[in-house]
């Protein structure tokens, strides 16, 4: 990978935990219907698939492309909110923890079934390939000194500040 695609990858796992959280808090207290979070997961799921389908369409192997884990956060999310009352400060704290908790680990999760670069290298030589697959500079490891693991780590520490911004966007 090249350094931008490192560092896109940690934007990645922010921009993830930000558009789930604020997202999803935003319609759940909009609504005050559980399963509402669960609902906007759903809907962001099936864009990213479709995204991943667009991207295979382009040429990449389709076990290289990344798509996010939304739905098991998202309904935590609801079950933090139903199991509180319908309260808001307890969906920031403990409805924030939990897709701070668990959204990066779903996410690490899904990028280990992702095609290692090196051997997507060796699968696609280079002579064969048009310049925008082309792999710069594999790395072998996909996890050593990987910013997808600070992102995770930035997204668990970001997100009860997300939730709170997807509450204040109703104005309480």
């Amino acid at each position: 990978y090249t350094d931008w695609a490192w560092t896109s990858f940690t934007v990645f796992s922010i921009s993830q935990t930000l558009m789930l959280a604020v997202g999803a808090t935003y319609y759940l207290t909009f609504t005050g219907v559980p399963g509402t979070a669960t609902y906007y997961g759903l809907i962001m799921t099936v864009y990213t698939w479709v995204a991943k389908g667009a991207w295979f369409a382009l040429g990449y192997p389709y076990d290289f492309i990344v798509t996010p884990i939304w739905l098991p956060s998202a309904m935590l999310l609801d079950l933090a909110y139903w199991a509180t009352r319908r309260n808001k400060h307890s969906l920031i704290l403990f409805g924030g923890v939990l897709v701070g908790m668990s959204l990066p680990l779903f996410n690490m999760v899904n990028l280990i079934t992702v095609a290692d670069p090196l051997e997507t290298a060796f699968k696609y030589p280079r002579p064969t390939l048009p310049p925008y697959m082309t792999p710069i500079e594999p790395q072998v490891g996909k996890f050593y000194n990987s910013p997808v693991a600070l992102g995770a780590g930035a997204g668990a520490v970001l997100s009860v500040t997300f939730t709170a911004l997807g509450c204040k966007l109703n104005t309480w």
